[in-house]
Parts: structure tokens; C-alpha cells; sequence
């Protein structure tokens, strides 16, 4: 009984913490950056690319400036969002490829991570074996085999790989082993890894570098409740890339999760999105308008969401969000999706998609099933915890349902306040 007592409290006091808006972010820091609205390093981008193709036009076989032409592709999607440029890279470095006498597992390493990008792992993975093959370079590729392999939810094989490559020394493998730890539930170890990653980084002097290694790191701190860090890091990102998407709207999550303040969480968003297009924006705002109780205005967002993929071939890159928008209004097809996906990668985090389908198209026994094979105890994310927990109740393993829940609360950051109200009716 007193046991039973302790945890009413515990949920209790949780709850109430949570509740409170929790002032992280100040608008004076953020401002300027806003204002960067990534003209500059577009045009510059646009510079470069019209002097590479002049070059290619003298000459259609110039390998250099092909090279170059589809970095600069691979440049501007980052930028921009726009999905031509991902798709005008790939042409370039098939092309590359194609025309080369030497370095072919270089080109071959760059196509794979075209694929990556567009969420073709398995093709990834067949052009990864090829770069193998060549005697130079044999690292590089490794550290793109372990990120497929997590990507395609052959485990064992990361696993094996990473004890292969071990070398503390080494950002690269740093990241990935930060990675394998995250994958593994320990957040402090993932953590740890990323900042002897930054040490290494900050002691290269390397600004893209340490733009992405401070981004990340500032996306963990925010799973660890580190909120304040996390801004920090987001801050620092900024300060070396002005016009960085990643770190906005990290920035932007934070007013949300933290600070309840969905006003100026969708100034940021509009902001980013005056440059960059993915259609992921839309799906952030039908989240701040559901969280305003404006359910009209995020059925528009979401209609909107599914209107852009329509609109240009996103392939298989958006599937999962698709899959969770589909258990609301047409359960047989987010089905029919998530088993698409999982045959496209047998990750934990694709499988619990595929039993929430299941729960949602009343077939409460095979998602139990699929939890039970493929992802209790096989990812710690607060995604697929969640849908544990729906999953274990409408089962009537009830006995599991308090103590994910409390998992669940103690992520509520990472999960957001919408996602919590659902946790609450557990």
C-alpha cells in the first residue's frame, strides 16, 4: 500500500512539474538569426553552381565539375528542402560514377548517401558492399555500413561492425558509438560520446563539424531534460550557421514543449519556412493547433502535408508520418503502409508503427504479437513506449501499463504536451 501511495505521488508531482510552463528561450538571442532567412548562403550556392556548369559545358565528361555540380545540388536541398536539387544530385553522381576511372568507391559512397537521404537503405547498402570491395578508403565506407544497418534494423551486424572499427580517437567512430548507445536505452553514454565527439571537433576547428555535432548534441539534452543546454547548443549552432533549419527548430520545439507558447513557436516555424519547404512544417503546425484546441485548422495542416507529397515523389521518405496521419481517418491504408514499410527497413521504431496499425484496424492479438517480437525491450523511445502501453492495455496486461507510464512522463519533453494528454489516459 504505501508503495501504491508513493507512486500516486510520484505521478502527481510529475504531472504537475510538467504542467508548468518552464521559460527557456529568450527572443533577444534567437532574433537575429531569424532575420537570416538563407538568401546569402543560397545565392552563394546559386554562384558556384553557375560557374561549375559553365565549366561542364565545355565539357560534358568533366568529372571535377560534375563532382561538384552535384555537391552543390546536395548543398542546396539542404537549404532549400527543394527535392529537385536531391534528385538532381543523384543523376550527377550516377553519372560521376559512371564516367570515372578511379575513386569509384568514393562515387559509390556518395550515391549511397543520396539514397540514404531518400530513404533507400536497401540500395544503399548494395552500393556500400560495392565501394567495399576497393582497397582504399575501407573506414569510410564501414562507418556508412553501421549507419544502414541501424537503418535497416540488422543490429547484430552494427554491433559487430562498431567493435571492428573501435577507435575512441576518432569523431567518426565517437558519433556512432553516441549512436549504438542511444539505440541501447543509455542516454547518459550516448551523451557522454557526443561530447568527446565535440572535443575533438572544437579542436579541429572545424566549423561544419561542429555545426552538426552541436546540433545533435543539443537534441540529447533536450531528451535528458537538459533544456537549458540544449538552447544553448542550439544557440551555438546558430551563431556558426546563421541560417540553420536543424537548430531553429529545435529552438521553436523548446517555446513549445517547454514554454506552452505556441505563438511564438509558429513565428520561428514561419520563418524557416519562408526558405526551407519540406512539408514537414505542415505537420508541425497541426500539432500547435491541436494543442490549441483549433482542430479545423490542423485538419487543413494535414490535409495540406498529404497534398505535398502528391504533389512531388517523396518515396518512401515521409512514410512514417504518413502511417500515423492514416490510423486517424483510414486505418486499412496506414496498415497497408506501415507492413511497406517494414519490409523497407525491420527497425523496432517501423514495427511499432505496424502495431499500432494493427490496435487500430481491432486487431489488438497481432499487434501484442509484433510488441512482443520486435519491440518490447528492443527500443526506448518514447514513441514506441507509448504505443507499448496502448497496445499491453487493450490486451489487458495491465500489470506493464504504470510503469511505461512513467517512462513515458519522464520524457515529456521529447514527446511534447499534446502527446502527453494522451499518456495522461492511460
Amino acid at each position: 500500500m504505501k508503495h501504491l501511495i508513493t507512486l500516486a505521488f510520484l505521478l502527481l508531482a510529475l504531472g504537475c512539474a510538467r504542467e508548468v510552463p518552464q521559460k527557456i528561450t529568450s527572443v533577444l538571442d534567437y532574433e537575429k538569426y531569424l532575420a537570416s532567412n538563407g538568401k546569402l548562403s543560397i545565392e552563394h550556392a546559386l554562384n558556384e553552381l553557375t560557374f561549375w556548369e559553365s565549366r561542364l559545358t565545355k565539357d560534358s565528361t568533366n568529372i571535377i565539375a560534375l563532382g561538384k555540380i552535384a555537391e552543390l545540388h546536395t548543398r542546396l536541398f539542404s537549404l532549400t528542402g527543394k527535392l529537385s536539387n536531391l534528385y538532381t544530385s543523384e543523376k550527377l553522381i550516377a553519372k560521376s560514377l559512371q564516367l570515372s576511372a578511379r575513386n569509384k568507391d568514393t562515387y559509390l559512397r556518395s550515391l549511397a548517401h543520396n539514397y540514404i537521404t531518400q530513404h533507400r537503405f536497401k540500395e544503399a547498402k548494395i552500393l556500400l558492399d560495392s565501394a567495399y570491395q576497393f582497397p582504399d578508403n575501407k573506414r569510410a565506407t564501414e562507418y556508412m555500413l553501421f549507419d544502414v544497418f541501424m537503418e535497416l534494423g540488422e543490429y547484430q551486424k552494427a554491433d559487430t561492425l562498431l567493435g571492428n572499427i573501435k577507435n575512441k580517437t576518432d569523431y567518426n567512430y565517437l558519433i556512432r558509438l553516441s549512436k549504438w548507445s542511444d539505440y541501447k536505452g543509455n542516454l547518459s553514454a550516448t551523451i557522454r560520446y557526443m561530447e568527446q565527439a565535440k572535443t575533438i571537433a572544437e579542436s579541429r576547428g572545424d566549423a561544419s563539424l561542429k555545426v552538426w555535432i552541436y546540433s545533435n548534441l543539443a537534441d540529447y539534452y533536450g531528451h535528458a531534460g537538459r533544456l537549458n543546454e540544449a538552447y544553448e547548443y542550439y544557440l551555438k549552432t546558430l551563431k556558426l550557421q546563421t541560417d540553420n533549419v536543424h537548430a531553429k527548430r529545435g529552438i521553436a520545439w523548446l517555446v513549445y514543449a517547454s514554454e506552452r507558447n505556441t505563438v511564438e513557436a509558429n513565428r520561428i516555424i514561419d520563418a524557416v519556412w519562408t526558405y526551407h519547404k519540406g512539408p514537414e512544417y505542415f505537420l508541425l503546425k497541426a500539432e500547435l493547433s491541436k494543442f490549441d484546441r483549433n482542430g479545423a485548422e490542423a485538419t487543413v495542416y494535414e490535409d495540406n502535408f498529404r497534398k505535398a507529397l502528391l504533389t512531388e515523389d517523396y518515396g518512401a521518405m515521409y512514410h512514417t508520418y504518413l502511417i500515423e496521419l492514416y490510423t486517424n481517418n483510414n486505418p486499412q491504408k496506414a496498415l497497408s503502409l506501415a507492413k511497406l514499410e517494414v519490409a523497407n527497413r525491420a527497425t523496432s521504431e517501423t514495427y511499432v508503427l505496424l502495431a499500432y496499425a494493427q490496435l487500430i484496424n481491432a486487431m489488438p492479438t497481432e499487434a501484442l504479437a509484433t510488441i512482443e517480437s520486435h519491440v518490447f525491450g528492443k527500443t526506448f523511445e518514447p514513441k514506441a513506449i507509448y504505443i507499448t502501453a496502448l497496445v499491453f492495455k487493450a490486451n489487458g496486461v495491465l500489470d506493464m501499463v504504470p510503469e511505461l507510464k512513467l517512462d513515458l512522463e519522464s520524457a515529456a519533453f521529447e514527446l511534447g504536451p499534446l502527446r502527453m494528454r494522451e499518456v495522461e489516459k492511460l
